[in-house]
Formats: C-alpha cells, sequence, structure tokens
C-alpha cells in the first residue's frame, strides 16, 4: 500500500506566521520581485540568517500586493531529514499543492504506491495538472538541506527543466543544492540571495535590537554589535537576550568575540543560564522531538504546564517557531535544537536520553502516529517496541509505503542482533520487497532460514516459516513459476498462525493466482473469496484489492457480468479517490463487460481510466489487454485501421516486455481483424501459429470448410463443458451455430443458438452475437420467428439495428424483415452493383468485397452509396430487405 494523506503531517504545509514586531527589508523584497519572471529562487545561507522569515515577508508582501503585481497561490513545504525518500517528498509535494487546489497531482499520487517508481510519469502527470491552472503559483521547499538525497534532486532538476510558466519555484537552504544553477543563472532564470544579501545593515541592526528586541543601545553600541556579529541575524538575537539584565552591556559587547560557532556556543549557555531551572530543564527534555504540542512536550517532561511553556517561550522570542495559525504545533529554530540537543547530550547522567525517547514513542502511538512513535522507539533502541510498532495493528508498516525508514534501523543493526531475533531477517525481507528491490529478498530469506536453525520450534518460530513461503510464493507470481507458487502458498498457510490474517491472505491470493495461472476456476475463485473473507478487518489492503479484482475477472469468464460489475464497482469504493494503481485492472473489467452490454461510449470512459492508470505504471501486462479491448471497440465503430494499428502496439508491448503468455489473446483479435478485411491467408497463418482453435475455425468457416471447422469446435466444446470454462463453451455454441447455418443445417442451428441464448441471457450479453455480423441476425430473425427466447432475440435484433445506423464500415449488419414497403425500382441496377448486392446479402464488408472483385475499397463504396439510392434505402438491413422484395437475390 502507498503513502495516504493520514500519514503526512500537514502542520509542514502552513505558511510560517510572522512576528508583528519585524524588521522590513525592502531592498531584498524588490530583489525577489524580480525574480518572479524567472523559474527559481534561492535563499542560500548558513543558519541564522532568516531565511524563512525573509520568504515568508515576501509571500505577504505579495499578498498585499504593494508592489503592484499579482499575487501567485502559494504552496508551502517545510522539509526535515524524515522526507529523504522520494515517493514520501513527492507526496508531501503533491499535498502542498492540493491546498492551492485539490485536483492538482490527483492522477500523480496513486503513482507513489508503484514499485518500483515511475518517477518520469509522476512528475509528467503532475507538471500536466499544473499546466492547467488558470493563475500563477509558488511552490516554496523550506530547508531543502535537510534532505540528502540524489534522486530527489534529479526529480526537481526534471520539474525545473519542465516548469510550466504558471509555477515559480522557491528554495531556502543551508547550503547550495545539487541543482542546475548555472544553467539557469546563465540564461537568466535564477534569482539568488546569500549570506551576504541577507546580513542586517547598521540601519536594520537598530532596528532589530531596538525595536523587536526592546534594548535601549547608542549608535555606538549598535554599530559594534553588528560588526562583531558582521550582521549575523541569529547572532544579534541572542546577543540581545544574553544583554537583558546586564549591568555593562558596553563590556558585554567589547568582549563578545570569535568565531559564528564559538559565540553560538557561548550565548546558548548565556541564554540557558539566564533561564529559570525549569524552562532549562524543559528545553533540554524536549530537545528530541522535531515538533512540539502542548500534550506532547507534558508526556515528556512529565508536568501539565506544556502548552503554557511554548506559549511563554514563543512569547520570549526564545528561539521557537510556530507551526499553525492556532499556535498549537511548534517547532525549536533548527540551529538552537541542534545545540540543546548537543547539551542534551553533555548531560546525559541528568537526562536519561532513552527514557524520553520511549515517552515520546507511547505519545505518538496514541496518538496514532506510527511512524513518529517507530523512529522514537528506534532512536531509543527498544528492539522490542521498534518491532512491534513496525507490525502495526495488522498491516506493517513497510506494506503502507514506509519501507525506507525500516529499512535504515535494519540497515544500522549488528548481524548477530538480527541472527538472535530471526523475525527482523523476515522483516528485513518484507521491507526489500515493498521498496522494489526483489533480488535482495532471497538472500534475507535465507538468513532468517539459518538463524532459524539454532532455535527452538515453537508457534512462533512455525509462524516465521510461514510468512518466509509466503514471500516466496509472492516472489515466484513475478516468473509466473505455478509449481513453486503452489508448493510455498501451501507451505504458508501450514505453518502461519489462525490469527496471522494479513499473511494469510498473502497465501491465499498467491495460491489463487497459481490456480488461476493453471486454468482452475473453481479453486482460484475460492482462495480468493477466502482472502476477501480474511482482510474484513483491513479491507483497503493490496491483498483485498488484488482478490476482489481476480474474483471479478473470474465472474467475468464465468459470464456471471453483473455480479462482476458489482465486483470491480466494489473495488474502485475500497481502494477510494483517487484510484490506486491496481485498480486499472477493475476499470478495464468493467470496460469489457459495457462492451458486451453494448454501451460504447461507457465502455470507452472506463477503458481509457483503465489506461492512463496502466500508462503511469512502468511495464505491466494490463497494457496489451487494454488494446486488444480497443481493437475490438474500435472494430465495432467500424475503425479497421484503428483495430489493426491496437493490436500491432499490443503485440510490440508484450514482446518487448517478454509479456508471451499474452500473445495468445492478441492473436486471436489480429485474425477476427484479418477477416473483416478479406485476408484469409494471413488470417489462416497466425491462427496455426500460435494453435487458436476458435481462430481457425473462424477461418475455415469464411473458407467455406464448415465441416473442418465443426470437427475442431466439437471436441473442443467438449473439453470446454468438462472444465467448467463457460466463456469459452459460449463462444464456441454460437460459432458453431453459424457453421450449421452455413452448412444448410438451419434447425440444428437454431436449436444450438437456442441454448447459446439461455447461457448469454443472464449476463445481458450483446455484443458477443452482434459481432458475428449479418449471419447471426438472419439466424437470430430465424430464432425469433419460432418462438425461442424471443424477448431476448429481439434485443439482440435492435442491437443490430442501432450498430447499422451508426454507420460503422463492417460486415455486421441488421437482417430486419418486412421493414420497407416501397415501390419497385426507378432505376434498375448495373451488373457490378448487382455483384455488390449479393456479397453484402452473404455478409461480406465493404474490404471483402474489394478484395473479391479486386476493385478499390472507394470503388465499392461508390457502388453501395448508389445501391442505397436505387433501392431508397438508408442501410445494409434494409438494402438486403429490399432486395428480397423485388427478388433481386
Amino acid at each position: 500500500m502507498g503513502l495516504m494523506s493520514g500519514d503526512l503531517l500537514h502542520t509542514k504545509l502552513y505558511l510560517p506566521r510572522l512576528r508583528p514586531s519585524l524588521v522590513t527589508r525592502p531592498r531584498l523584497i524588490e530583489t525577489l520581485n524580480q525574480g518572479l519572471t524567472g523559474k527559481l529562487t534561492l535563499i542560500s545561507a548558513p543558519a541564522g540568517f532568516g531565511k524563512t522569515t525573509l520568504i515568508s515577508s515576501w509571500i505577504d508582501a505579495l499578498s498585499t500586493n504593494g508592489a503592484g503585481l499579482s499575487s501567485p497561490r502559494i504552496a508551502w513545504l517545510s522539509l526535515d531529514e524524515n522526507d529523504s525518500e522520494l515517493a514520501r517528498f513527492l507526496a508531501y509535494v503533491i499535498a502542498a499543492l492540493q491546498r492551492v487546489d485539490p485536483h492538482m497531482g490527483e492522477s500523480a499520487l496513486p503513482l507513489l504506491q508503484a514499485s518500483p517508481l515511475p518517477v518520469s510519469s509522476v512528475l509528467t502527470t503532475l507538471l500536466n495538472d499544473i499546466a492547467q491552472q488558470p493563475d500563477a503559483l509558488m511552490l516554496v521547499l523550506d530547508d531543502y538541506h535537510a534532505v540528502d538525497s540524489r534522486p530527489i534532486d534529479e526529480a526537481l532538476t526534471f520539474l525545473l527543466d519542465n516548469l510550466p510558466p504558471q509555477l515559480h519555484v522557491a528554495i531556502t537552504s543551508r547550503e547550495d543544492p545539487n541543482l542546475p544553477l548555472a544553467r539557469l543563472r546563465v540564461r537568466g532564470l535564477l534569482t539568488e540571495l546569500r549570506a551576504v544579501d541577507l546580513r542586517f545593515t547598521v540601519a536594520e541592526t537598530a532596528v532589530f535590537l531596538q525595536q523587536v528586541m526592546g534594548l535601549n543601545l547608542t549608535e555606538n553600541q549598535i554599530a559594534a554589535l553588528e560588526a562583531r556579529t558582521e550582521g549575523w541575524i541569529a547572532g544579534l538575537q541572542m546577543a540581545a537576550l544574553s544583554m537583558r539584565g546586564q549591568a555593562d552591556v558596553s563590556g558585554f559587547i567589547q568582549s563578545f568575540t570569535g568565531s559564528h560557532r564559538f559565540v553560538l556556543d557561548y550565548l546558548l549557555e548565556e541564554v540557558l543560564h539566564q533561564q529559570p531551572e525549569h524552562v532549562q530543564e524543559f528545553l533540554l527534555k524536549t530537545a528530541v522531538l522535531n515538533q512540539l504540542t502542548g500534550s506532547l512536550c507534558d508526556a515528556l517532561t512529565g508536568d501539565d504546564d506544556g502548552q503554557e511553556m511554548l506559549e511563554a517561550l514563543d512569547r520570549a522570542n526564545l528561539f521557537l517557531v510556530p507551526l499553525d495559525n492556532e499556535r498549537r504545533w511548534y517547532r525549536y529554530h533548527h540551529l538552537f535544537a541542534e545545540l540543546l540537543q548537543q547539551r542534551l547530550q553533555q548531560r546525559i547522567e541528568q537526562f536519561d536520553l532513552p527514557e524520553l525517547h520511549i515517552r515520546a514513542s507511547i505519545w505518538y502511538e496514541g496518538n496514532g502516529l506510527e511512524l513518529d512513535a517507530f523512529r522514537h522507539a528506534a532512536a531509543a533502541n527498544d528492539i522490542e517496541r521498534t518491532e512491534r510498532l513496525i507490525e502495526g495493528e495488522g498491516t506493517p508498516l513497510q506494506f503502507r509505503g514506509f519501507g525506507a525508514p525500516v529499512l535504515h534501523w535494519l540497515a544500522s543493526l549488528p548481524t548477530t542482533l538480527l541472527d538472535a531475533r530471526p523475525s527482523l531477517w523476515v522483516t528485513y525481507a518484507s521491507a526489500l520487497f515493498f521498496t522494489g528491490q526483489h533480488t535482495a529478498v532471497e538472500q534475507k530469506l535465507q538468513a532468517a532460514e539459518r538463524a532459524l536453525q539454532s532455535t527452538e520450534p515453537d508457534e512462533t518460530t512455525q509462524d516465521l516459516v510461514g510468512r518466509i513461503a509466503a514471500f516466496r510464493a509472492t516472489l515466484a507470481i513475478i516468473q509466473q513459476d505455478v509449481a513453486t507458487i503452489i508448493t510455498q502458498s501451501r507451505q504458508a498457510l501450514e505453518h502461519l498462525r489462525p490469527d496471522n490474517l494479513l499473511f494469510r491472505s498473502a497465501a491465499a491470493y498467491t495460491l489463487g493466482v497459481a490456480y488461476h495461472l493453471r486454468g482452475d476456476r473453481v479453486a482460484a475463485s475460492q482462495s480468493f473469496t477466502e482472502v476477501l473473507s480474511l482482510t474484513e478487518s483491513f479491507e483497503g489492503s493490496i491483498y483485498t484489492i488484488a482478490a476482489a479484482i481476480n474474483l471479478g475477472q473470474l465472474q467475468e469468464v464465468d459470464n456471471k457480468l453483473l455480479l462482476a460489475a458489482k465486483t470491480y464497482e466494489r473495488v474502485l469504493q475500497v481502494a477510494g479517490d483517487p484510484p490506486q494503481l491496481i485498480t486499472c485492472e477493475a476499470f478495464l473489467g468493467l470496460a469489457r463487460i459495457q462492451y458486451q452490454w453494448n454501451d460504447l461510449d461507457t465502455a470507452l470512459e472506463y477503458g481509457q481510466q483503465s489506461a492512463q492508470l496502466v500508462q503511469q505504471q512502468e511495464s505491466i501486462d494490463t497494457f496489451a489487454l487494454y488494446e486488444v479491448f480497443l481493437a475490438y471497440l474500435k472494430l465495432a465503430q467500424g475503425d479497421v485501421s484503428g483495430a489493426t494499428a491496437a493490436l500491432a502496439e499490443a503485440e510490440a508491448f508484450a514482446r518487448q516486455h517478454n509479456f508471451l503468455f499474452r500473445l495468445p489473446d492478441i492473436a486471436a483479435a489480429q485474425v477476427f481483424t484479418l477477416l473483416q478485411q478479406g485476408n484469409l491467408a494471413a488470417a489462416a497463418q497466425l491462427a496455426e501459429k500460435h494453435e487458436l482453435p476458435i481462430s481457425q475455425a473462424r477461418v475455415k468457416l469464411a473458407q467455406g470448410d464448415t465441416r473442418g471447422a465443426l470437427a475442431l469446435l466439437e471436441p473442443l466444446r467438449q473439453q470446454m463443458e468438462a472444465n467448467g470454462w463457460h466463456d469459452e463453451r459460449l463462444k464456441i455454441m454460437i460459432l458453431q451455430a453459424l457453421v450449421l447455418q452455413a452448412q444448410g443445417e438451419t434447425d440444428t442451428a437454431v436449436q444450438l443458438l437456442g441454448e447459446a441464448l439461455a447461457l448469454a441471457e443472464p449476463g445481458g450479453f450483446i455484443r458477443i452475437f452482434v459481432d458475428e455480423g449479418l449471419p447471426m441476425a438472419q439466424l437470430l430473425a430465424e430464432t425469433a420467428v419460432r418462438g425461442i427466447m424471443p424477448d431476448y432475440s429481439a434485443k439482440l435484433l435492435s442491437a443490430f439495428e442501432i450498430t447499422e445506423q451508426t454507420g460503422a464500415d463492417q460486415s455486421f449488419h441488421s437482417p430486419t424483415p418486412n421493414l420497407l414497403n416501397v415501390p419497385s425500382l426507378l432505376e434498375p441496377l448495373t451488373s457490378r452493383e448487382q455483384e455488390v448486392l449479393q456479397l453484402i446479402a452473404a455478409g461480406r464488408s465493404n474490404p471483402e468485397i474489394a478484395a473479391q472483385l479486386v476493385v478499390a475499397l472507394s470503388t465499392v463504396k461508390t457502388h453501395v452509396k448508389n445501391l442505397y439510392g436505387k433501392l431508397q434505402v438508408t442501410n445494409r438491413v434494409q438494402a438486403v430487405a429490399r432486395a428480397n422484395e423485388l427478388n433481386l437475390l
């Protein structure tokens, strides 16, 4: 499962509030305003130079329109070291943009669940959304130095290289980011402010010390302090705090010297020493936190005044940054936090650091923030608690998109510790799997097995054996190794604890996949149903969704289209919005069903939704299946060339990505299309090459070899009946009926078609009949005349009429008899028009007629148009009926 909005800390998306007493910096604001026409604004300087405050002031100035500029809409993101995983970083970027427009990134968000991450697709989709925005936007990445990640640098470079004109990016960082700054600088697309620009001037220093910090200093004292700090804002702030209560201010200023780091250490000691003991203790105990709120601070200090303390520190300007408008969440200034942590380490004998982390972990767990709870448990080196938090309440962290921090922790542990706890080796393997590192999984599973050999067998160790087998079964799916999938799945179910529902559902799912691959649909359906029953308590899990999709596919091939549609719709409901990538299969299933129900517009809509999700993934075989669906849809619309192109793309994709098991489905559609074009030789060769008996029978029917077609179909039908493959059985029966009709055995053909109608009617099938063209329409008309399922037959015949009225250029046309009552021909038919009329009545398409008469397709269309005019009809159905009335056939 991927990152959900609930996994993100939304206070990171809030624009920091400006303090009312602030030094205005119009010279810097003007520079920033001029840079809005470029792509990137970079504010790069060491800690304590007011980078975040400056950019917040700039945004405030833009919003008040003081510079006469159009104010961009702001997407703000405060970054920290926990955002160094690319998927998490992008999830936060999208969340920030969605505060401007909830629809921005809607299509890109589900891609973050994919493994491996389709970076190019995510960024392209996101950029396309941004390009649709009517207003200017600014994406602010505050503290970009905190994310140390080459993939993130590369992703941001891609964004900058392809930035839509609506978007401007602003970055604050302690160091220059690894971005193409030189290229942007040369092109005039980069605005830079650095430490030399951010330093307070003497005038700004005076305003800060006198008005903001409330000190009464002389001009000489201000100038001296500015010279000592070189305009370093954090140094000035700490100097001002230290001077409060100083009797000899001039002496303090004269003694204020040294490097920034030295000065900072000195001033912090001075600041801390001037605070009451309980404030110092509060600061040090809460220094382990990245973000602070009252009750969380209480959990660490053991007191109940956390919120009051935070508000007091805020009022005292003691390096506290509010994170929300309600001033409930804060963070320490990064530099202040680092040095508080340093002091905490130096006073380790006084403060129990692991205990502070455990208290934080307990609070986070109690408030549903499992990832933060895990991080603090790991920092406390509490192995047992950390492992329990990874496991969660049913779905482990790595199953929910947090594999990277879990891997980072596991990689820090010594092998001896992992060997002592084999369960950690299994967790290691699962974290690798869910971060897309499939080839490294088996090594960790083998390490787990070696570690288990030195332990006493019990229920826990047996469960671990089951987990190992479950992962091996999952890995085998990638290779479609049916034997291994079945062996490992059964071993997993044999050893897993009865209450280990997640892994039991995984094993049941993999077993279902194996049965499905083997053709045992009944067993597969039972396995997928079992998964759904096992996962009722966590129905949004990946196994629930995957099993439901597979179950829908089985219902679909069992001709239970109504039930399958409900299953697919349930999948989309459970998966949520925006849809997860895996739901592309559900959308495609609904597209196929709507196609069968002859709702081509809805079918196309579902198909396009599937295609959108499919194309955002690196390579999955669903793309080939979508192209096959699209080909049939285009045939129904009369677009034979479009169908041919779709199938060519499907075949190329399947071969390129080694999805050779999809070639038979593609070839069957290609044979069907070739027959539409009258290319019998190519159709016969393709059907023979791929050993497709139904397609071979179609070719023989087109060639007039009805006995050969029946010889293929009869034993195949018996085999499908024995297997319980109802979809194949229905296809064969329909084709058999057409062969019998062509052979002149109308009674037998009608009887067999009646049986097929009885099988098809509960599912509401339409296109499976209509796609067979005029011969089927004639046979259905005969069936209706004999009173065999008259209502269903009439429904199908009306579908033929609708198909004809769409103007589709194909051989599938309605035989609606006795609809016309018109006078005799006003103009006789030419001999060529009579030939064309005979071929139309025989069910030939325009391309087939052209091939048989050895004329251009445009010539045939001209003859058909002339025929319609002379017969006073508008379609083939009426033409054949009118010709019968006039005894022209």
